[in-house]
């Protein structure tokens, strides 16, 4: 069993709208990755990034279920950016000036390197050129 996945805003996302084109993907792979992965893993800015996606596009009662459901999650662990964590994003952000990398995602591959996280469940292929393999199958969202 590996030790952990990173959860991406990408997945959250798919995970909780039942419309995306990625959500039958995203359900399934969710259930490969727990039978799989020791747990899971994602940062207070993805969870940030995640809560304000969803709460303007399905509303304030969806983005509040999803931050219980994060909240109450056992196999879930937070990591918390730390300002040394954001200036390392700042630096991997300047690296890839033709990656289409949101703020978010640069702190997320410094979270991701400095936990020895390989594997990324996103629908986001800006990882896989920091270096991680993305699954369910690295598409593009």
């Amino acid at each position: 069993m590996k030790a952990s996945i990173f959860v991406d805003t990408s997945a959250w996302y798919a995970l909780v709208d039942a419309s995306d084109a990625h959500h039958p993907q995203a359900a399934a792979f969710l259930t490969r990755a727990l039978a799989n992965y020791r747990d899971m893993s994602t940062t207070n800015h993805v969870i940030g990034e995640s809560y304000t996606l969803i709460r303007f596009r399905l509303g304030h009662a969806v983005a509040s279920e999803f931050l219980r459901n994060v909240r109450q999650a056992r196999r879930l662990s937070h990591i918390f950016v730390s300002e040394e964590m954001e200036q390392e994003a700042y630096k991997l952000l300047e690296q890839y000036p033709g990656q289409a990398f949101s703020f978010v995602d640069g702190t997320s591959c410094v979270a991701m390197k400095q936990h020895g996280i390989t594997d990324c469940f996103a629908f986001d292929d800006g990882f896989i050129a920091a270096g991680f393999t993305v699954l369910p199958g690295g598409e593009s969202k």
